[in-house]
């Protein structure tokens, strides 16, 4: 039996379900699966997984501080293992109005958040997942609604309707569903 890590940092929990798909989905492929929040549980030892699945959420162009250290503190040893990156952030679904336009902005955060991240630690991912997010109103700062406000009005125009009261679910569980079985069969 295949035993799977998923270690995820998330702010307004978009990462931490997609990880939790991922999850699901790997179970119902035969894998033993373990899903740790990196804030929230220490990971000491990773020796006896197979896989490791290390995601986060992107906000102003950064992983999340207990995710990013996850993969430093285990560099090394990652560097031996069957190993998938994935990120959730809104670049994965650009609001941009050309079809170019939101084609290099999916490159740009790809190359970015995990082409870039996976070079930065010396890694080789056999996967990368590039989803697009949550954006959750109610969870943010006062600042930042604030400085966010008019993509709500880019939400709605391009067709995104709230899931609950403040809150917009841009990502396309399809597309997680179809990453997470070609990775299973990696």
């Amino acid at each position: 039996m295949n035993k799977t890590l998923i270690v995820y940092g998330t702010r307004y929990g978009a990462a931490a379900e997609t990880a939790e798909n991922i999850a699901q989905i790997l179970r119902m492929e035969g894998f033993h699966v373990k899903v740790a929040n990196a804030k929230e549980e220490k990971i000491r030892d990773i020796a006896d997984y197979q896989l490791v699945i290390v995601g986060s959420g992107i906000q102003i162009h950064k992983w999340t501080g207990e995710a990013e250290k996850f993969l430093k503190d285990f560099q090394k040893e990652l560097r031996d293992k069957k190993l998938a990156l994935f990120v959730c952030c809104g670049s994965a679904q650009p609001l941009a109005e050309k079809e170019e336009e939101k084609i290099k902005a999916i490159q740009k955060a790809r190359r970015r958040y995990l082409e870039e991240k996976a070079a930065k630690y010396g890694l080789k991912p056999v996967a990368l997942g590039l989803f697009s997010g949550v954006y959750n109103f109610n969870k943010m700062p006062w600042w930042s609604r604030k400085v966010m406000q008019p993509l709500k009005m880019q939400l709605k125009a391009a067709g995104f309707k709230e899931t609950n009261l403040g809150i917009y679910d841009t990502r396309d569980l399809q597309a997680i569903q179809n990453w997470t079985k070609e990775l299973a069969r990696t």
